[in-house]
């Protein structure tokens, strides 16, 4: 029989108080660190994200022949000839969707074959929409699966005109799409073919990269971009704290009434889950109908929170939280039922959270199954600020994108708790 640790968190009387600066985006981070390796030159990254989904990028990034070193613990030095060669083997990207989606593209530029591959839960995960887009636009691209392990054949060269991706699935498609249309010999447009796209606030996010490393992109309509055959150009730059990260701190904030100073005004994070900020500013009176669709990586935050809020909140458009880590909808669902049965419900692709403010002092005997996504971990432990009796299982697991939240709970005076349980 195994054992898993697990960690409880112990309710907080107080409200929580102190200075906690989050860490660097993890989506700009995966993105800046692509970007550099495709410029020529030296490039260097500060304020970056050390975790395991962009030490998945990196690693991958060096197999490829980048050297990158790293000075200290928030800054990458990027060393590229200007373009990737072929592994000696197989790229294993953990569960760094980010990191699988944009070497996909990427490596078509590289002279070869190349595997990418990632664990059990990334081998969960679709990716199809991407390999028809890339096979369409010349590329030859295949999964036995329609999830990894994905082989790509580059030719070392990139001669699509055009690329057209359905993005309602993921904005990562369209990202990893337009990063690698600059290395293209000629112009590349990239064309959405429906109307719907997954946080198309992170698309923004991405041309704003691009633009950064020296790329040329013109927006033709709504959703058709037209990128120059530019290259990228090595330079310095700064990656913004993480808006993701930072809700937990709001959350945990408005949740206890205190105040903690995150070292960033809000008005400086320009990542979509920033939205967020104003949602929790409204607890517990928050709206009473949510959408998902726009800030999907704040929604775990946002739901542990309702069950606290003063009316039910129903959680819309999150289809996109099934193909995340896990399938958060499910996950969300089940914890909250843990704490207490009828908490939550789920219709189709919306979750129902039935608040109740009473829920504040009580002690119940939740084990909260992680499914190793760090966002169900690092949310349900903000439940355990006001519920007693709340373990959660693989507490580790918020590696992949803040490795020190435990300890920046602990530096705010919050106790916790480490134990196990066999499974």
């Amino acid at each position: 029989m195994a054992v898993q640790q697990t960690m409880t968190v112990t309710p907080f009387s107080g409200p929580l108080q102190g200075q906690v600066s989050p860490p660097g985006s993890k989506s700009i981070t995966n993105r800046a660190l692509l970007l550099a390796a495709l410029a020529k030159g030296t490039s260097r990254l500060d304020g970056a994200l050390k975790s395991d989904d962009t030490r998945h990028m990196s690693d991958a990034l060096r197999q490829m022949g980048v050297t990158i070193d790293e000075p200290d613990d928030t800054t990458f030095v990027v060393t590229s000839v200007g373009h990737l060669s072929v592994p000696a083997q197989a790229l294993f990207l953990g569960n760094a969707g980010t990191a699988v989606r944009f070497l996909t593209a990427a490596v078509a530029t590289v002279n070869g074959s190349v595997t990418l591959d990632g664990d059990e839960y990334m081998r969960k995960r679709p990716i199809g929409p991407l390999l028809g887009a890339l096979r369409a636009g010349g590329v030859s691209a295949e999964s036995a699966t329609g999830c990894p392990p994905v082989q790509v054949q580059g030719t070392g060269r990139l001669q699509a005109r055009r690329f057209e991706i359905d993005g309602g699935l993921s904005s990562q498609y369209v990202s990893a799409l337009l990063m690698v249309a600059a290395c293209g010999e000629t112009p590349i447009e990239v064309a959405l073919t429906g109307k719907d796209i997954g946080a198309r606030g992170y698309v923004d996010l991405t041309l704003a990269c691009m633009r950064a490393f020296g790329a040329q992109v013109s927006e033709v309509d709504d959703g058709t971009w037209r990128v120059e055959p530019t290259g990228y150009r090595a330079c310095d730059y700064f990656i913004e704290p993480d808006a993701s990260a930072a809700t937990y701190l709001w959350a945990a904030q408005a949740l206890t009434q205190g105040r903690i100073d995150l070292g960033v005004a809000d008005e400086d994070f320009t990542q979509p889950d920033a939205k967020a900020r104003e949602i929790i500013a409204q607890f517990p009176h928050m709206p009473a109908v949510i959408n998902g669709s726009q800030m999907q990586d704040a929604i775990p935050t946002l739901a542990v929170l309702a069950a606290f809020n003063e009316t039910p909140v129903r959680f819309v458009d999150l289809a996109n939280l099934r193909v995340k880590e896990c399938d958060r909808v499910q996950a969300l669902h089940d914890g909250l039922n843990e704490i207490r049965t009828g908490l939550a419900s789920v219709e189709g692709d919306d979750l129902l959270v039935a608040a109740d403010p009473a829920l504040a002092g009580i002690t119940c005997n939740a084990l909260i199954d992680t499914h190793s996504d760090h966002r169900i971990a690092m949310c349900f432990a903000l439940a355990g600020l006001k519920v007693a009796g709340i373990r959660i299982r693989d507490p580790l697991c918020v590696g992949k994108t803040y490795p020190q939240y435990w300890n920046a709970l602990a530096s705010l005076g919050v106790q916790m708790q480490g134990g196990e349980v066999d499974i």
